[in-house]
C-alpha cells in the first residue's frame, strides 16, 4: 500500500483540525498586529482651527489659534476666572479660553503674559453661552505663536 491515501475518517478529521488551528493562529496574529492600525486610521487627529472656526467643533479635542484680543482676570467673581479672548475682545469674542483661579498660580499672571499675543491652545471645545471655549488647567495647552 506504498503511496495510498489513508481515507479512513480520524485520519481527516485530526488534519482538518491541525489546518483549523493553523488558520486560526494565523488570523489571530493578523488581527493582533494590524488591528492598532486601523483604529489608528479611524481615529480623527486633531486639526488646528482659527477661533471662528470653533463655533463647528464644539465637543472636539482641537487646537485653536488666534491672537488674545482682551484679557480679564476677575478675582472678585466665584472661582476666580482668568478670561483670555480671542480675535475680538469681550463682549464681542470669537473664542474664550478660560482658567479657573485653581489653576491660576501655574499661569503666572496670564492676562498679562498672553495679552496681545497670537496663541494655540489645545484642548475639549465647549460651549458657554453661544460662544466656544476651552477650559485649560496647565499652561503647556497654550502656546505662543512667533
Amino acid at each position: 500500500m506504498c503511496g495510498a491515501v489513508n481515507t479512513a475518517p480520524g485520519y481527516l478529521s485530526r488534519r482538518a483540525s491541525v489546518n483549523a488551528k493553523r488558520w486560526l493562529s494565523t488570523a489571530l496574529f493578523s488581527l493582533l498586529v494590524f488591528l492598532p492600525f486601523g483604529i489608528n486610521a479611524q481615529t480623527p487627529s486633531p486639526k488646528t482651527l482659527t477661533a471662528a472656526e470653533a463655533k463647528d467643533h464644539i465637543g472636539e479635542q482641537n487646537t485653536v489659534c488666534g491672537k488674545v484680543a482682551s484679557a480679564r482676570y476677575a478675582a472678585t467673581t466665584r472661582g476666580k476666572p482668568t478670561f483670555l479672548n480671542l480675535d475680538k475682545p469681550y463682549p464681542s469674542q470669537v473664542f474664550t479660553i478660560l482658567i479657573w483661579g485653581e489653576n491660576r498660580e501655574k499661569f503666572g499672571t496670564p492676562e498679562e503674559k498672553y495679552r496681545d499675543k497670537q496663541v494655540c491652545v489645545t484642548g475639549k471645545i465647549t460651549e458657554y453661552r453661544g460662544a466656544p471655549e476651552i477650559v485649560v488647567s496647565d499652561p503647556q495647552s497654550i502656546e505662543i505663536e512667533k
